[in-house]
């Protein structure tokens, strides 16, 4: 992985939202396989992607801005964190708003798309800041920026199936369908890259960048995965949370 870490910030933010962009075509993918997948794989690996998020927000976002000590950094990271989350919640309550006007379930499906599609750019946003920061000599772990790009992706796979199956349902063609649902991972490769150059050619960005970027992702996980993975059963979703969480900490703490 040495070459990896050697490489600009801008271009391991590219190879890292494309493993997670290939993640969601992975999902989207099985709609040329199955008719539906079993809730209770779907439920566990949300589950685990919605704890090892929780984990990335603190352990690869939150913790290295609080290590930068600026003046006034309270603030900062405060102003940042706020910002990120009430932006995914603007953004659900824009979705919400379209989805009152549905008028069958075609249009319930674009409602998820576009869903599914914006939550997926502050989670590319999230990657390329924490691996510019990396690059930039910042206190983000190359452990961390992984584990990070890790988690989406596993969530991303989920999504894929999410976004392809339903289209499929309300018939479309397979091809069609697994198109539009790797489309959806599709903009994380765009905000990732946007994301790195960004922390890396703006001065002082990188604190706020890097809070803003975990309100969103604790927004996400909350608003989305958590919800989603407990509709099968609070046991096993509660499982997947601690298992992600817990890998997550480990593999940090252990090599970050």
């Amino acid at each position: 992985m040495q070459w990896f870490f050697e490489l600009s910030g801008w271009l391991q933010a590219l190879l890292a939202t494309t493993f997670t962009w290939l993640l969601t075509a992975a999902g989207a993918s099985l709609v040329f396989i199955y008719k539906k997948v079993g809730q209770g794989a779907f439920s566990f690996m949300m589950s685990s992607a919605a704890g090892i998020m929780l984990a990335s927000t603190f352990f690869s976002l939150l913790l290295p801005a609080l290590e930068y000590q600026q003046s006034y950094s309270y603030l900062t990271l405060t102003f940042g964190f706020a910002c990120g989350g009430l932006l995914i919640i603007a953004t659900d309550l824009l979705i919400g708003k379209l989805s009152v006007f549905s008028d069958g379930n075609k249009k319930s499906c674009a409602v998820m798309v576009i869903a599914v599609t914006a939550h997926n750019i502050p989670e590319g946003l999230a990657i390329g800041v924490a691996f510019g920061a990396m690059a930039s000599g910042g206190a983000v772990g190359g452990v961390a920026a992984l584990m990070l790009a890790a988690g989406i992706g596993i969530q991303n796979f989920p999504e894929g199936m999410c976004v392809a199956f339903p289209l499929r349902a309300n018939g479309m063609s397979r091809a069609k369908s697994f198109f539009i649902g790797q489309l959806s991972g599709a903009v994380e490769i765009i905000a990732g890259v946007l994301g790195a150059l960004a922390v890396q050619f703006v001065e002082g960005i990188l604190p706020f960048a890097l809070s803003f970027s975990a309100g969103a992702m604790l927004a996400v996980v909350c608003s989305e995965l958590i919800p989603e993975s407990f509709k099968s059963g609070k046991i096993r979703a509660t499982l997947g949370v601690i298992f992600g969480f817990v890998l997550m900490m480990a593999l940090d703490i252990a090599f970050g």
